[in-house]
């Protein structure tokens, strides 16, 4: 009796002794890069779309966190913000000299970026003869005097103040977002700008 247990039990385990053991399976993570995985989450270029839940407030200050109306197809996170007009680029840039009264309606940013901007131009005007200036224009300088970013009462002070026969006035052709905000001119660039237009 003893004799037959023991053969069962050499035989159970000579059984399990010989079958092979399974191949380990391969995961395809094992094959991916370091940096594929981030390629995954947020796209080849590193600037895919950002969820409500991922967006931090800098993407909202930056406005990574919106999208064009006009184009959506746009991703979130793009590197340039959509129709981008350059402050530090002399061609979005418009002067002219004009005698008062100019028949400029002026109107003030959002107090966030202070400075005027032209609102409308009265019909039959020094201005509107001119024909240099368009609603939306941002004021820059008076007469070689920098007035970006200041009150209504003090930019437009500058105009009233003027002894000049015609007054001459610099524009940024631009919304006030990329003139004040964080893609705007450096105050340095900006006070070598007025001053080469003013000679």
């Amino acid at each position: 009796m003893r004799s037959s247990i023991l053969i069962a039990a050499a035989t159970t385990s000579c059984a399990h002794a010989f079958v092979q053991a399974p191949a380990p399976s391969r995961s395809s993570s094992l094959n991916m890069g370091v940096f594929d995985g981030v390629k995954e989450a947020f796209g080849a270029d590193g600037m895919g779309e950002l969820s409500v839940e991922r967006e931090t407030p800098i993407d909202r200050w930056m406005g990574w966190n919106t999208k064009s109306v006009d184009s959506p197809q746009d991703a979130v996170g793009s590197k340039t913000p959509l129709n981008f007009i350059d402050s530090m680029d002399t061609k979005n840039y418009v002067s002219t000299s004009l005698a008062k009264p100019m028949g400029i309606v002026f109107e003030e940013n959002d107090s966030e970026f202070g400075g005027i901007f032209v609102l409308e131009i009265t019909e039959g005007s020094s201005a509107e003869i001119d024909g240099t200036l368009r609603p939306g224009d941002q004021l820059v300088s008076v007469g070689g005097t920098k007035v970006s970013g200041l009150q209504f009462e003090e930019a437009l002070g500058k105009i009233i103040e003027s002894t000049e026969e015609k007054v001459k006035l610099v524009f940024f052709r631009g919304p006030a977002k990329f003139l004040y905000g964080p893609a705007g001119a450096s105050q340095s660039w900006l006070d070598e700008f007025i001053k080469g237009e003013a000679q």
